[in-house]
Protein backbone atom coordinates (compact mmCIF):
# COMPACT_ATOMS: atom_id res chain seq x y z
CA UNK A 1 0.00 0.00 0.00
CA UNK A 2 0.93 3.80 -0.67
CA UNK A 3 2.54 4.95 2.62
CA UNK A 4 0.45 7.49 2.62
CA UNK A 5 -2.65 5.34 2.89
CA UNK A 6 -0.95 3.40 5.46
CA UNK A 7 -0.97 6.54 7.58
CA UNK A 8 -4.25 8.30 6.98
CA UNK A 9 -7.04 8.25 9.72
CA UNK A 10 -10.18 7.17 8.19
CA UNK A 11 -13.18 9.20 7.48
CA UNK A 12 -15.28 5.98 8.05
CA UNK A 13 -15.35 2.21 8.60
CA UNK A 14 -17.00 -0.06 6.42
CA UNK A 15 -17.90 -3.61 8.07
CA UNK A 16 -19.09 -6.92 6.76
CA UNK A 17 -18.34 -8.75 3.57
CA UNK A 18 -14.86 -8.01 1.98
CA UNK A 19 -14.67 -10.58 -0.70
CA UNK A 20 -14.72 -11.49 -4.69
CA UNK A 21 -17.67 -10.84 -7.06
CA UNK A 22 -17.89 -13.63 -10.11
CA UNK A 23 -20.71 -11.58 -12.19
CA UNK A 24 -21.80 -13.22 -15.27
CA UNK A 25 -23.83 -10.73 -18.03
CA UNK A 26 -25.64 -11.14 -21.03
CA UNK A 27 -27.95 -8.45 -23.05
CA UNK A 28 -30.23 -11.77 -23.70
CA UNK A 29 -33.12 -12.31 -21.66
CA UNK A 30 -32.90 -15.29 -19.68
CA UNK A 31 -35.02 -18.39 -17.95
CA UNK A 32 -33.72 -20.82 -15.88
CA UNK A 33 -32.28 -23.46 -17.36
CA UNK A 34 -30.61 -21.11 -20.09
CA UNK A 35 -27.20 -21.48 -21.31
CA UNK A 36 -26.37 -18.25 -23.16
CA UNK A 37 -22.91 -16.00 -24.26
CA UNK A 38 -22.14 -13.54 -22.18
CA UNK A 39 -19.06 -11.65 -20.21
CA UNK A 40 -17.86 -13.61 -16.61
CA UNK A 41 -16.27 -10.81 -14.51
CA UNK A 42 -13.92 -11.47 -11.25
CA UNK A 43 -13.50 -7.97 -9.23
CA UNK A 44 -13.08 -7.33 -5.90
CA UNK A 45 -16.87 -6.85 -4.18
CA UNK A 46 -18.98 -7.48 -1.19
CA UNK A 47 -21.38 -4.78 0.49
CA UNK A 48 -18.75 -3.05 3.10
CA UNK A 49 -15.68 -3.54 0.08
CA UNK A 50 -18.29 -1.95 -2.70
CA UNK A 51 -18.96 1.34 -0.39
CA UNK A 52 -15.41 1.79 0.60
CA UNK A 53 -14.42 1.66 -3.24
CA UNK A 54 -17.26 4.35 -3.49
CA UNK A 55 -16.32 6.29 -1.02
CA UNK A 56 -12.66 6.21 -1.62
CA UNK A 57 -13.79 7.63 -5.33
CA UNK A 58 -15.25 10.84 -3.98
CA UNK A 59 -12.62 11.92 -1.34
CA UNK A 60 -12.99 9.82 1.28
CA UNK A 61 -11.12 7.66 3.39
CA UNK A 62 -12.64 4.47 4.52
CA UNK A 63 -11.33 1.48 6.25
CA UNK A 64 -12.17 -1.79 5.90
CA UNK A 65 -13.57 -3.89 9.09
CA UNK A 66 -13.66 -7.69 8.08
CA UNK A 67 -11.65 -11.02 7.58
CA UNK A 68 -9.65 -12.25 4.50
CA UNK A 69 -8.34 -15.88 4.09
CA UNK A 70 -4.53 -15.62 3.55
CA UNK A 71 -5.15 -18.18 0.72
CA UNK A 72 -3.99 -16.76 -3.24
CA UNK A 73 -7.82 -15.22 -3.22
CA UNK A 74 -7.69 -13.18 -0.28
CA UNK A 75 -4.15 -12.10 -0.63
CA UNK A 76 -4.68 -10.81 -4.05
CA UNK A 77 -8.06 -9.28 -2.84
CA UNK A 78 -5.98 -7.19 0.10
CA UNK A 79 -3.50 -6.20 -2.65
CA UNK A 80 -6.26 -4.75 -4.64
CA UNK A 81 -7.77 -3.23 -2.23
CA UNK A 82 -3.75 -1.71 -1.11
CA UNK A 83 -3.38 -0.43 -4.55
CA UNK A 84 -7.10 1.12 -4.24
CA UNK A 85 -5.77 3.04 -1.30
CA UNK A 86 -8.60 1.68 1.07
CA UNK A 87 -7.10 1.40 4.41
CA UNK A 88 -6.60 -2.51 5.51
CA UNK A 89 -5.00 -2.85 8.78
CA UNK A 90 -8.38 -3.89 10.81
CA UNK A 91 -8.67 -6.51 8.56
CA UNK A 92 -8.79 -10.23 10.26
CA UNK A 93 -6.12 -12.48 7.93
CA UNK A 94 -7.03 -15.77 8.99
CA UNK A 95 -4.91 -18.86 7.53
CA UNK A 96 -7.78 -21.51 8.77
CA UNK A 97 -10.74 -19.61 6.36
CA UNK A 98 -11.14 -19.26 2.89
CA UNK A 99 -11.48 -15.95 1.34
CA UNK A 100 -15.75 -15.37 0.74
CA UNK A 101 -16.82 -15.38 -2.66
CA UNK A 102 -20.63 -14.01 -4.51
CA UNK A 103 -21.97 -15.40 -7.61
CA UNK A 104 -24.44 -13.39 -9.80
CA UNK A 105 -26.01 -13.64 -12.92
CA UNK A 106 -27.85 -11.13 -14.78
CA UNK A 107 -29.61 -10.42 -18.32
CA UNK A 108 -31.46 -7.66 -19.91
CA UNK A 109 -34.06 -7.21 -17.65
CA UNK A 110 -31.59 -7.46 -14.56
CA UNK A 111 -30.45 -9.59 -11.64
CA UNK A 112 -31.74 -13.60 -12.67
CA UNK A 113 -30.22 -15.42 -9.45
CA UNK A 114 -27.52 -14.29 -7.07
CA UNK A 115 -25.56 -16.31 -4.39
CA UNK A 116 -23.29 -15.18 -1.35
CA UNK A 117 -20.90 -17.71 0.14
CA UNK A 118 -19.61 -15.43 3.05
CA UNK A 119 -19.22 -18.45 5.78
CA UNK A 120 -15.86 -17.06 6.65
CA UNK A 121 -17.30 -13.88 7.35
CA UNK A 122 -20.03 -15.82 10.00
CA UNK A 123 -17.44 -17.90 11.36
CA UNK A 124 -15.27 -15.55 12.17
CA UNK A 125 -17.46 -13.59 13.73
CA UNK A 126 -16.72 -11.18 16.86
CA UNK A 127 -13.51 -10.99 16.13
CA UNK A 128 -13.38 -8.64 13.11
CA UNK A 129 -14.64 -6.15 15.78
CA UNK A 130 -11.53 -6.50 17.90
CA UNK A 131 -10.29 -2.92 16.51
CA UNK A 132 -13.34 -1.56 17.79
CA UNK A 133 -13.13 -3.21 21.09
CA UNK A 134 -9.35 -3.03 22.14
CA UNK A 135 -8.82 0.32 21.80
CA UNK A 136 -7.06 0.99 18.39
CA UNK A 137 -10.33 2.25 16.99
CA UNK A 138 -12.61 2.50 19.83
CA UNK A 139 -13.77 0.41 23.20
CA UNK A 140 -16.44 0.11 25.56
CA UNK A 141 -15.16 3.25 27.71
CA UNK A 142 -14.17 5.10 24.81
CA UNK A 143 -16.59 4.59 22.06
CA UNK A 144 -15.95 4.96 18.24
CA UNK A 145 -17.74 8.28 17.77
CA UNK A 146 -17.26 8.97 14.04
CA UNK A 147 -19.19 7.18 11.08
CA UNK A 148 -19.78 3.07 10.68
CA UNK A 149 -21.57 1.15 7.34
CA UNK A 150 -22.62 -1.75 8.75
CA UNK A 151 -24.07 -5.22 6.52
CA UNK A 152 -26.01 -7.91 7.03
CA UNK A 153 -23.49 -10.51 5.91
CA UNK A 154 -23.23 -10.74 9.66
CA UNK A 155 -24.65 -12.84 11.00
CA UNK A 156 -28.20 -12.10 13.08
CA UNK A 157 -26.07 -12.92 16.65
CA UNK A 158 -23.66 -10.77 15.92
CA UNK A 159 -25.98 -7.99 14.89
CA UNK A 160 -27.74 -8.23 17.79
CA UNK A 161 -25.08 -8.37 19.96
CA UNK A 162 -23.53 -4.97 18.39
CA UNK A 163 -27.16 -3.16 18.98
CA UNK A 164 -26.01 -3.47 22.65
CA UNK A 165 -22.36 -2.97 22.61
CA UNK A 166 -21.23 0.08 24.70
CA UNK A 167 -18.77 0.61 21.27
CA UNK A 168 -21.39 1.08 19.04
CA UNK A 169 -23.59 3.25 20.90
CA UNK A 170 -21.70 6.72 19.77
CA UNK A 171 -21.42 5.52 16.20
CA UNK A 172 -23.44 7.51 13.46
CA UNK A 173 -24.47 3.77 12.26
CA UNK A 174 -25.19 3.21 8.71
CA UNK A 175 -27.00 -0.04 7.91
CA UNK A 176 -27.27 -2.27 4.88
CA UNK A 177 -29.23 -5.54 5.13
CA UNK A 178 -27.05 -7.08 2.02
CA UNK A 179 -29.99 -8.83 0.40
CA UNK A 180 -33.72 -9.63 0.80
CA UNK A 181 -33.10 -12.93 1.73
CA UNK A 182 -30.63 -11.12 5.06
CA UNK A 183 -33.28 -8.17 5.41
CA UNK A 184 -34.57 -9.89 8.99
CA UNK A 185 -31.34 -10.20 10.47
CA UNK A 186 -30.80 -6.24 10.89
CA UNK A 187 -33.62 -5.51 13.08
CA UNK A 188 -32.53 -6.06 16.26
CA UNK A 189 -30.36 -2.23 15.13
CA UNK A 190 -33.49 -0.60 13.74
CA UNK A 191 -34.05 1.44 17.34
CA UNK A 192 -30.48 2.23 17.68
CA UNK A 193 -30.63 5.63 18.00
CA UNK A 194 -27.60 6.61 15.62
CA UNK A 195 -28.75 4.28 13.04
CA UNK A 196 -29.94 5.19 9.25
CA UNK A 197 -31.17 1.96 7.54
CA UNK A 198 -30.53 2.01 3.67
CA UNK A 199 -33.27 -0.79 2.42
CA UNK A 200 -35.46 -1.25 -1.14
CA UNK A 201 -38.34 -1.72 -1.29
CA UNK A 202 -38.54 -5.51 -0.78
CA UNK A 203 -36.13 -5.90 2.57
CA UNK A 204 -38.62 -2.90 3.87
CA UNK A 205 -41.59 -5.62 3.39
CA UNK A 206 -39.85 -8.75 4.84
CA UNK A 207 -37.94 -6.77 7.77
CA UNK A 208 -41.46 -5.43 8.81
CA UNK A 209 -43.89 -8.79 7.85
CA UNK A 210 -45.93 -6.85 5.08
CA UNK A 211 -45.58 -5.67 1.71
CA UNK A 212 -46.04 -1.47 0.31
CA UNK A 213 -46.91 0.13 -2.77
CA UNK A 214 -44.08 2.99 -2.75
CA UNK A 215 -40.81 3.81 -1.00
CA UNK A 216 -42.62 6.83 1.15
CA UNK A 217 -45.24 4.06 2.87
CA UNK A 218 -42.52 2.37 3.67
CA UNK A 219 -40.18 5.06 4.92
CA UNK A 220 -43.02 6.09 7.04
CA UNK A 221 -43.75 2.55 8.27
CA UNK A 222 -40.23 2.15 9.18
CA UNK A 223 -39.89 5.40 11.83
CA UNK A 224 -43.13 4.32 13.49
CA UNK A 225 -41.59 0.73 13.87
CA UNK A 226 -38.75 2.51 15.75
CA UNK A 227 -35.85 3.17 13.54
CA UNK A 228 -34.72 7.04 13.76
CA UNK A 229 -34.34 7.55 9.93
CA UNK A 230 -34.85 4.74 7.32
CA UNK A 231 -33.35 5.30 3.19
CA UNK A 232 -36.20 3.21 0.93
CA UNK A 233 -34.99 2.72 -2.48
CA UNK A 234 -37.25 1.39 -5.33
CA UNK A 235 -35.39 0.58 -8.42
CA UNK A 236 -36.62 3.31 -10.87
CA UNK A 237 -39.32 4.73 -8.93
CA UNK A 238 -38.55 7.20 -6.37
CA UNK A 239 -37.32 6.83 -3.35
CA UNK A 240 -37.59 8.24 0.44
CA UNK A 241 -35.62 9.27 3.13
CA UNK A 242 -37.80 9.29 6.59
CA UNK A 243 -37.12 10.80 9.53
CA UNK A 244 -39.07 11.91 12.81
CA UNK A 245 -39.47 15.38 11.91
CA UNK A 246 -41.31 14.07 8.23
CA UNK A 247 -40.21 12.29 4.82
CA UNK A 248 -38.75 13.24 1.85
CA UNK A 249 -38.90 12.05 -1.57
CA UNK A 250 -37.10 12.09 -5.10
CA UNK A 251 -37.09 10.30 -8.69
CA UNK A 252 -34.17 8.63 -9.96
CA UNK A 253 -32.74 10.23 -13.36
CA UNK A 254 -33.93 7.26 -16.07
CA UNK A 255 -31.51 5.64 -17.68
CA UNK A 256 -30.39 2.05 -19.74
CA UNK A 257 -29.88 -0.23 -17.21
CA UNK A 258 -25.92 -2.15 -18.15
CA UNK A 259 -25.65 -3.77 -14.51
CA UNK A 260 -27.23 -4.21 -11.43
CA UNK A 261 -24.74 -6.02 -9.28
CA UNK A 262 -23.35 -3.40 -6.76
CA UNK A 263 -25.90 -0.09 -7.44
CA UNK A 264 -27.46 -0.03 -4.01
CA UNK A 265 -24.12 -0.10 -2.53
CA UNK A 266 -23.15 2.68 -4.79
CA UNK A 267 -26.13 4.50 -3.92
CA UNK A 268 -25.98 4.35 0.06
CA UNK A 269 -21.67 4.80 -0.03
CA UNK A 270 -22.66 8.22 -2.47
CA UNK A 271 -25.32 9.56 0.26
CA UNK A 272 -22.79 8.55 2.64
CA UNK A 273 -20.17 10.98 1.32
CA UNK A 274 -22.70 13.78 0.44
CA UNK A 275 -23.65 13.92 4.41
CA UNK A 276 -20.30 13.69 5.45
CA UNK A 277 -19.44 16.54 2.98
CA UNK A 278 -21.92 18.43 5.00
CA UNK A 279 -24.73 18.40 1.75
CA UNK A 280 -28.44 18.97 3.38
CA UNK A 281 -31.09 16.37 2.85
CA UNK A 282 -32.50 16.63 -0.44
CA UNK A 283 -29.68 17.80 -2.22
CA UNK A 284 -27.60 14.05 -0.58
CA UNK A 285 -30.44 12.35 -1.45
CA UNK A 286 -30.37 14.09 -5.42
CA UNK A 287 -26.41 13.01 -5.13
CA UNK A 288 -27.40 9.33 -4.22
CA UNK A 289 -29.33 8.88 -7.07
CA UNK A 290 -27.46 10.20 -9.85
CA UNK A 291 -24.43 8.38 -8.59
CA UNK A 292 -26.47 4.72 -8.50
CA UNK A 293 -28.31 5.77 -11.89
CA UNK A 294 -24.48 6.16 -13.62
CA UNK A 295 -23.47 2.80 -12.20
CA UNK A 296 -26.63 1.10 -13.43
CA UNK A 297 -25.74 2.95 -16.95
CA UNK A 298 -22.24 1.63 -16.86
CA UNK A 299 -20.75 4.30 -15.26
CA UNK A 300 -17.80 4.56 -12.89
CA UNK A 301 -18.35 4.17 -8.93
CA UNK A 302 -17.83 7.65 -8.29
Amino acid sequence: MLQGAMDETPDILCVGSVLWDVVGRTGAPMRKGNDVPGRILRIPGGVALNIAMTLRGLGLTPALVSVLGTDPAGNELAAACEEMTLITRYLTRDPDLPTDSYVAIEDSAGLVAAMCDAHSLETAGARILAPLIDGRLGSNAQPYAGTIALDGNLTEPLLAEIAGLDAFRKADLRIAPASPGKAARVAPLLAHPGATLYVNLEEAGLLLATTFDGAEAAAHALIDAGATRAMVSDGARAAALGTREGTITAMPPKVAQRRVTGAGDTFMAAHIAAEIQGERAEAALGIALRAAATFVSGGTRA
